[in-house]
């Protein structure tokens, strides 16, 4: 069961990451085409997306790093 849950992946919605991260959905989008911010995950056969968490993370953590070398 530990197991289980270690690896459960959360799955974030735009608005969730959207919050986090404090960029709106244009920019969002623009980002992702350059590839500079993670792509999305499809939930089902439906044009529904989410994010995995670990991955926002990662990238704000990256960001704070970029951030305190300038």
């Amino acid at each position: 069961m530990a197991a289980q849950i270690k690896n459960a992946h959360s799955i974030l919605r735009r608005r969730q990451v959207e919050k986090r991260v404090g960029l709106t959905r244009s920019p969002l989008y623009a980002r992702i085409k350059d590839g500079t911010f993670p792509k999305p995950i499809r939930l089902g056969n439906g044009r529904a997306v989410g994010w995995i968490e670990a991955e926002i993370d990662a990238w704000l953590d990256e960001q704070i790093e970029k951030s305190r070398k300038a």
